[in-house]
């Protein structure tokens, strides 16, 4: 079993996207870094799933896929505090507007639903 010295486990991400570089499929690629204390603990770099319309979107996605590991480490019971929001950071504007948003609005109806779970999570 592996043992942490520190009291408090704090989890941090940090998301990134491009925007539709697959020539092919116009798919865009998510990046994440997570860190557990400052240390990096998961990485990945993985193509969407879906087309984006937008840079926004392609954020906003990166974003939510990054959120499996916060689950993941749940489950674990791993990090204790796992109960609270995770900082999250992301370099666009627009998808940190939308994420902190109770509801949608214009700049992100294209956005469905089920990419919407960043908002309780965040």
């Amino acid at each position: 079993m592996l043992v942490y010295g520190a009291k408090d486990l704090i989890l941090t991400g940090y998301t990134d996207s491009d925007f539709q570089t697959d020539k092919d499929s116009r798919k865009s690629t998510s990046g994440s870094v997570f860190t557990l204390n400052g240390r990096a603990v998961v990485w990945r770099s993985i193509k969407q799933g879906c087309i984006t319309d937008s840079t926004m979107k392609a954020e906003y996605v990166a974003a939510c896929e990054a959120v499996w590991l916060r689950k993941f480490l749940h489950d674990l019971e791993v990090v204790p505090n796992m109960n609270f929001p995770i900082t999250l950071y992301c370099d666009n504007s627009g998808t940190v507007a939308n994420s902190k948003e109770p509801h949608s609005h214009k700049r992100g109806k294209h956005i469905e639903r089920k990419y919407h779970l960043i908002r309780e999570i965040v």
